[in-house]
């Protein structure tokens, strides 16, 4: 990857990990409301479920835009984390802040992936429990 590319994709998640954090910084959506009516405070809850599960998405997604980053940084960006193969430029362009390639994504969304000790990804989180 060359630097003019970089500087491009640094550009792109700089963007992006300022656009999520003033979006992280309001949490009126996820404050307890109570009413007289039992079917409201059924709604507001409801809505404060959907809040708070947006949050969460957008709070993953700013922890991986930082991940990239700090890549960026150290050198590593554009590279598998898993593979250790080049990302395609046009799943960077998509996806700027993708820790793996396309095949070794795949098999992260399958929990494929084996750990350095052999264990699959599911073994390790039931091991973990």
């Amino acid at each position: 990857m060359n630097k003019t590319d970089l500087e491009k994709y640094k550009a792109m998640l700089e963007a992006k990990r300022a656009e999520l954090s003033v979006g992280l910084r309001n949490r009126d959506d996820i404050a307890i409301e109570k009413t007289p009516d039992a079917l409201d405070e059924v709604q507001l809850a409801g809505e404060r479920e959907l809040a708070i599960r947006n949050l969460d998405r957008e709070s993953n997604l700013l922890r991986n835009v930082k991940g990239a980053l700090a890549r960026v940084a150290d050198g590593s960006y554009g590279t598998c984390l898993h593979c250790e193969e080049q990302i395609k430029p046009k799943r960077l362009d998509a996806v700027p802040w993708a820790k793996y390639c396309i095949r070794c994504q795949e098999a992260a969304d399958r929990h494929e992936f084996e750990t350095e000790s052999g264990e699959t990804f599911d073994e390790l989180l039931a091991n973990a429990a």
